[in-house]
């Protein structure tokens, strides 16, 4: 398996929306039931208004990162290869392949494997930046070689 940077990043857009579309269902659900009982911004006795609101506000601010991640990855240059790694390369080692474009974490693509998908702010970025093909870099104490980029 090498993934094609074109599936890939399709594949890690289909997961961003997904996770924009469950913030914004969770947010119209705690919209609904804060309606439902007629909340208002204060708190009752128990407290329940404010934690209807306190939900509220965290899938907003999931959905904003989500949203941020989704711009950040849609800033990736899909055509434009380069030899040495940057922002939007796919690097190949022995276990694992890296696409450095945001924060979304680990894809599973459809033949099953496995891309770890991580941002420019990632410390394994720092490790990996300029690097090229046959580049060594240390992941938890171990030196990897780098296959091969693309």
């Amino acid at each position: 398996m090498i993934p094609n940077r074109k599936t890939l990043f399709i594949k890690c857009l289909e997961e961003i929306n997904k996770k924009i579309k469950t913030y914004k269902d969770k947010m119209d659900a705690v919209k609904e039931s804060m309606e439902a009982n007629d909340v208002h911004t204060d708190y009752d006795e128990e407290g329940n208004k404010g934690q209807l609101l306190g939900d509220f506000e965290k899938y907003a601010r999931y959905l904003d990162n989500a949203q941020k991640m989704k711009e950040k990855l849609n800033s990736v240059d899909r055509e434009h290869f380069s030899e040495h790694i940057q922002f939007g390369s796919v690097i190949e080692t022995k276990d694992s392949y890296y696409f450095i474009a945001t924060a979304l974490g680990d894809i599973i693509l459809e033949d099953g494997g496995k891309v770890h998908v991580i941002s420019t702010e990632a410390p394994i970025f720092a490790e990996l930046k300029g690097k090229k093909k046959g580049d060594t870099f240390k992941l938890n104490g171990k030196d990897i070689e780098i296959l091969d980029i693309h």
